[in-house]
């Protein structure tokens, strides 16, 4: 798989990414393999930078929680991997993927762009502005991810909010048997401080069992 060369949009510069003391242990717990799924883009929407609630220019956002979701891509013993692409992919508010085959097409908030990527940084960060993820019939709430490094894809997996009820019969979650590397995926979406519109923030950090010497 090719992989292009991305711009960085300017806004990340004036927002804050969303750390946890501590979190860097000893050991650390690699970030389990899920599906894909069948609802990986079918065709790429004309914006696909790391901001999924304006598309281009638009004026009018999408509809729905606005989730500050960042992270760290290290590789087993906490070194960070620059110049990974990250990837994600949701549904909208109404619980609609991009994927032409997503869901009811007349359903679909046209303003939510669906999907987005952003490269690491020198110290493996990442940053993406999108919506607090929504259910859909047979999931829980979720948001797709995927890692790349090289030109290849080196992890697909996704990350769940901490406190859904709906979490504990999820069949794809529960398929992860070892309770460390489940809980790895399930996250906080905290609600921001101040914030007038009930945005929340998130962070999800990714451990590769990979290095770039590997």
């Amino acid at each position: 798989m090719n992989l292009p060369s991305l711009p960085r949009r300017s806004f990340l510069s004036t927002v804050p990414f969303f750390t946890i003391p501590g979190l860097m242990a000893e050991t650390l717990t690699l970030t389990p393999k899920q599906t894909e799924g069948p609802f990986y883009p079918d065709k790429m929407p004309l914006d696909t930078d790391n901001d999924l609630i304006v598309i281009n220019d638009a004026l009018t956002p999408a509809v729905g929680t606005i989730a500050y979701l960042s992270g760290t891509v290290t590789d087993s013993k906490g070194n960070p991997l620059r110049n990974t692409l990250v990837e994600i992919w949701q549904v909208d508010n109404n619980g609609i993927y991009l994927h032409t085959r997503g869901g009811n097409r007349q359903k679909w908030d046209s303003n939510f762009q669906g999907y987005g990527r952003f490269l690491t940084d020198s110290k493996g960060r990442y940053f993406f502005r999108t919506l607090k993820p929504s259910p859909y019939s047979g999931r829980t709430p979720h948001i797709h991810m995927a890692v790349s490094a090289k030109g290849q894809r080196k992890l697909t997996t996704q990350c769940y909010i901490k406190g859904e009820p709906r979490n504990e019969n999820d069949f794809i979650l529960k398929r992860i048997k070892d309770s460390r590397a489940r809980n790895s995926l399930v996250i906080p979406f905290n609600k921001i401080a101040g914030s007038k519109v009930g945005e929340v923030g998130a962070q999800f950090d990714i451990v590769l069992g990979w290095t770039p010497e590997s």
